[in-house]
């Protein structure tokens, strides 16, 4: 299978929620897909897709049987194909459907986000599910790299090709993220600053009291 525009990706993510979370209205109608895919909450990034675009992004997804269009309605209807298209259990479709939707997560927040579209036990088995998709061939998903100040590691999907992973920090910046940098920079000069003015101010009172300058600074 290709990989995913980011827009089939979002498409696609909408119908395996919106199949969990309301099930009354689905399968969807194009309207209610554009509405999904263009959500401002529960969403990274947020985006603003046109009808066009979605209708597209979904006639990719039929070629590649992930989305079946339903007839017998007056307005026609979509619906996913994913469990049996990419051979995966619904335990996993959701986990996948979360990291389409939402960007790359750690296992904790997956199983919080993913908890309206199916319930895990708990963490491990998560971690479960996500070692199982990691392992396929091709595989679904990606373990990404702790990022500086990070505590868990995050995953990434595969769906729509490779994931880029940011170059490692050099030796001497280890866990330090570049922000942090630039604060201790900051602290730096304002500490170096505040030594030059307490400098200029023992001189000062040096010389009033008659004292060299030069004894009092070194």
């Amino acid at each position: 299978m290709r990989a995913l525009t980011p827009l089939e990706a979002r498409v696609l993510g909408v119908l395996v929620e919106k199949e969990a979370t309301v099930p009354d209205t689905y399968p969807l109608s194009l309207n209610a897909l554009v509405a999904g895919c263009n959500q401002k909450t529960a969403r990274e990034p947020v985006i603003a897709a046109t009808d066009a675009e979605v209708l597209a992004a979904i006639d990719g997804l039929k070629d590649l049987s992930l989305v079946v269009e339903v007839s017998g309605s007056r307005v026609v209807r979509f619906e996913h194909n994913a469990p049996r298209v990419l051979g995966v259990p619904g335990a996993a479709v959701a986990l996948l459907a979360v990291l389409m939707l939402r960007g790359p997560q750690t296992a904790a927040e997956l199983r919080l986000n993913a908890e309206r579209l199916h319930r895990f036990a708990d963490i491990s088995s998560v971690e479960a599910f996500l070692d199982e998709l990691a392992a396929k061939d091709p595989p679904r998903v990606v373990r990404l790299p702790k990022a500086p100040g990070e505590r868990e590691h995050r995953w990434a999907h595969l769906l729509c090709g490779d994931v880029s992973v940011p170059a490692a920090a050099a030796p001497g910046d280890a866990g330090v993220g570049a922000g942090e940098l630039a604060a201790l920079k900051a602290e730096q000069a304002r500490l170096a600053r505040e030594v030059a003015d307490l400098r200029a101010l023992v001189q000062r009172l040096a010389r009033e009291l008659g004292i060299d300058p030069d004894t009092t600074t070194t």
